[in-house]
């Protein structure tokens, strides 16, 4: 099996610091992986080389089969779902164009360009699928933090990618917003067996029950990686955070004390 994503002893160096030292990661079809660490630890760096936004400074990356170096990044992106909770919208479009526009990989609407009716369709069907039938037709200004969040995800699933990159959905949510957030990435995952997920987080509260592997980054360097029932213990959480912390998981979700 080909992987969806596959990192491999990359370094990633910026004024000779290394923001990524030696990381290795490989992410097949199904899998749901967690990126955790501490602020500044290489979180947002290592989803761009996932999101084939920046290349290493060494090592491989290969997306979607196509590694980075040797192909067009751009048209490569187009393959991906990339959620962005800052999404630079300026126009008041509605949760359906904001959408529709995933077809089109822009955060505007391309003029004179309109949706076939199966892909309108599509849109609908995923705008319900996380929870937004009653809001299709809001205005982005009016909607809630936590409803932009899932509309982001209805786009990036638009072009029905393999791999779904989340940065930090949860980030400004309430609790509310944020367990609806969640309950929506579960519904979605189990309604899309073959979707692979990596998501960033420095919360072990923000984790889906259905997270099936995790890494945790400690300065830029690999602390743990594999199933997430093996890496995300007390021992080794305390270790990434430099924290002594209690990590317990009930129904599926993790808390972590001190």
């Amino acid at each position: 099996m080909t992987a969806v994503l596959r990192i491999d002893d990359v370094d990633f160096v910026r004024d000779g610091n290394y923001l990524l030292d030696s990381v290795s990661l490989t992410v097949e079809a199904g899998e749901h992986w967690a990126l955790l660490g501490a602020n500044g630890a290489g979180k947002s760096t290592l989803l761009s080389l996932a999101g084939a936004v920046a290349h290493p400074t060494r090592g491989v990356v290969e997306v979607l089969g196509h590694r980075l170096g040797r192909v067009d990044m751009r048209e490569l992106r187009s393959y991906l779902g990339h959620v962005n909770p800052r999404h630079p919208l300026r126009t008041p479009l509605t949760v359906r164009e904001v959408v529709l526009t995933g077809l089109t990989n822009t955060t505007e609407l391309v003029p004179r360009w309109a949706p076939s009716a199966e892909q309108a369709e599509h849109a609908d069907a995923l705008i319900g699928l996380l929870g937004l039938d009653r809001r299709a037709a809001t205005p982005w200004p009016v909607l809630s933090q936590g409803e932009r969040g899932r509309a982001l995800i209805a786009r990036a699933l638009m072009p029905e990618p393999r791999l779904l990159l989340l940065d930090e959905p949860a980030t400004g949510l309430d609790l509310a917003a944020r367990e609806q957030l969640l309950t929506a990435i579960d519904r979605l995952r189990g309604e899309h067996p073959a979707l692979a997920t990596v998501l960033v987080t420095h919360h072990l509260e923000e984790l889906p029950a259905t997270t099936t592997h995790a890494l945790l980054l400690r300065e830029g360097r690999c602390l743990a990686s594999g199933a997430v029932d093996d890496v995300l213990t007390t021992d080794q959480v305390s270790k990434c955070f430099d924290h002594p912390v209690r990590i317990s998981r009930h129904e599926g979700r993790w808390a972590a004390r001190a």
